[in-house]
């Protein structure tokens, strides 16, 4: 009897824990959770923000901001100089990590504010590190997701992206903008 209680308990601890948990951890081909996030004039978006676009996901901790510069710069220039992608059909934009950084919130607001002016583009913040839990992203990290029109992941970058894989990740937002 006394075993039978026990195991009782550890199902009544452990069973919760298994059910309950609502964080996944997103791959290429899977559809992506939605979430909610606030801009610096605390205008809530969500991916239908951009319904029928392609959109890139950078979820970025502050202290390794620049890590994709040149990946970023090389898609800003397929869209804004090259004209090769469609804001009709793309849209790339940044989540702040703030919850893995030391920097206070406001020092994050004006550095991501130059970002946006600089990229022409949206900076949402995710002040308790819901998307690492909802997309099981790491800490500590600068990770880009694209996502198709219909919330599928294409590709997902975590760290560093190569330069030498820029152009074929153009290529591939360029196909997904086509579908």
């Amino acid at each position: 009897m006394k075993k039978l209680m026990i195991a009782l308990v550890f199902c009544f601890f452990a069973l919760p824990g298994i059910f309950g948990q609502q964080n996944v951890k997103l791959a290429v081909g899977m559809k992506a959770p939605d979430w909610m996030f606030t801009d610096s004039e605390n205008k809530e978006f969500t991916m239908n923000s951009w319904a029928g676009k392609v959109i890139q996901v950078n979820y970025v901790d502050p202290d390794e901001s620049e890590l994709n510069e040149p990946f970023n710069e090389a898609v800003n220039k397929a869209v804004d100089i090259d004209k090769r992608i469609s804001r009709d059909y793309f849209k790339g934009f940044g989540i702040v990590d703030c919850k893995s950084t030391w920097k206070p919130n406001s020092l994050i607001r004006v550095i991501a504010g130059k970002k946006a002016k600089k990229f022409g583009t949206t900076i949402l913040f995710d002040y308790e590190g819901t998307l690492q839990n909802l997309w099981g992203l790491p800490q500590d990290n600068y990770t880009v997701a694209i996502l198709d029109k219909k919330r599928v992941c294409r590709a997902l970058f975590i760290g560093k992206i190569p330069e030498s894989k820029n152009e074929e990740v153009i290529q591939m937002i360029l196909g997904l903008t086509k579908e």
